[in-house]
């Protein structure tokens, strides 16, 4: 069970020579680990692989000598890091080819195999069995199969928001009439885009938009491995009085754990009271959000409940960052060849249409997918669940509230 984290690049499962990993986890999912020693199909990544020598320009990946193996130690934003060393060893995947054509598939991929881990890696109540990278940069698996031909450079998700989470993930293009796309701010080593404006309830926020531009250590960023999202101090401090504002004669405004949360009286819903709000990007692309995709609901307090802003500031660093609260209940689509980011509004519990052949005929019926046609070759579909020989890797799609 891994984390999809569009945040980073590299995938890496917990191995058993791992000595600090946790054995359980409070997330109610059985951990697994990985036993390379006992892959038949599976092989270790020396220092002398080419693979390795392109990973070793990134920074991901360590070498002493040439004939040593191919090792890693990194540390991800919340301070959180594992170490250990690559493996190479087949991943399974379905291929739909067309209407009810489903071809068994499989590649061999380069990934992490951990031997150590800090941080909140390695807290029970929320362990996991490794984190899945979706980045652009070489050693992601998505630029792994993209390179060989094997898939689109394209993926997509839909996160379901409702209930235990869930959702749909896409090595390839899901398609929907509602879409709308912005650019992708070149040469950067995550998913940036130009965030121009924020509008609350049809207003937009006295904020200069140089406040979001993309520099060394500022820009927006899309990224799956974070839960809520968080705002660069100048467009938080409006974007929270803005809010207050609005519901100042239905909600209670109070402050909890420090953060600006409000008390709503049971008789009404937060999308009866809070605003809606908008964020507009590069190329008039516009991301409307609902009160449940900025708020979080903490309970209840003297009979009404607590609702707290799910949009934090941004500590130490002008980024800001959108995570699973706001990227969920929507389409995403990462076109790394067209080099931009696309979504929609969507009940992720439905099916979705998914690019498969050149044909132009209309819609085809492959269980939960429903698929069209566009001007692509053979797309690829991975939903739910990849598993590698003796390495099983279930995709946990949804977002946590940690």
């Amino acid at each position: 069970m891994v984390q999809i984290d569009t945040g980073s690049d590299v995938l890496w499962v917990t191995c058993s020579s791992c000595t600090n990993c946790p054995q359980s986890s409070g997330l109610g999912i059985g951990l697994s680990f990985f036993d390379a020693a006992s892959s038949t199909t599976g092989s270790l990544v020396s220092c002398s692989d080419p693979i390795c020598s392109s990973i070793v320009q990134t920074a991901a990946a360590d070498c002493s000598e040439p004939r040593h193996q191919c090792s890693y130690s990194f540390q991800y934003e919340d301070l959180s890091g594992t170490s250990g060393f690559y493996v190479a060893d087949l991943f399974y995947f379905d291929t739909i080819m067309e209407a009810s054509l489903v071809a068994n598939s499989s590649a061999e991929v380069v990934f992490g195999c951990s031997t150590y881990q800090s941080g909140d890696l390695i807290k029970t109540d929320r362990a996991i069995d490794g984190i899945f990278g979706f980045g652009q940069q070489d050693l992601s698996v998505i630029s792994q199969l993209s390179s060989r031909g094997i898939t689109p450079r394209v993926f997509s998700h839909c996160l379901k928001g409702e209930g235990n989470g869930g959702g749909i993930l896409v090595l390839g293009e899901i398609l929907d009439p509602s879409i709308v796309y912005s650019p992708l701010v070149p040469s950067q080593p995550h998913y940036n885009l130009y965030l121009r404006s924020i509008a609350v309830n049809g207003q937009l926020l006295p904020v200069d938009p140089a406040v979001f531009a993309t520099s060394n250590n500022r820009g927006t960023i899309v990224d799956s491995g974070t839960t809520l999202a968080y705002l660069v101090e100048e467009a938080y401090d409006p974007f929270v009085m803005a809010i207050t504002a609005s519901v100042s004669q239905s909600a209670t405004p109070i402050i909890s754990n420090g953060h600006q949360c409000y008390l709503v009286p049971a008789s009404f819903s937060v999308n009866e009271i809070f605003p809606p709000v908008a964020l507009n990007f590069a190329g008039g692309a516009s991301m409307g959000l609902r009160p449940e995709d900025y708020l979080v609901q903490y309970g209840f307090l003297d009979g009404a409940a607590l609702w707290c802003m799910g949009f934090q500031k941004s500590q130490n660093q002008a980024v800001t960052i959108l995570g699973d609260l706001v990227l969920k209940d929507k389409i995403f689509v990462y076109d790394l060849d067209h080099q931009r980011l696309g979504w929609a509004s969507y009940d992720c519990s439905l099916s979705v249409n998914v690019s498969v052949s050149p044909r132009k005929d209309g819609f085809l019926d492959a269980g939960l997918l429903s698929m069209s046609s566009s001007s692509t070759n053979t797309l690829f579909k991975l939903i739910f669940t990849f598993i590698s020989h003796l390495m099983h890797i279930t995709l946990f799609i949804g977002f946590l509230l940690l």
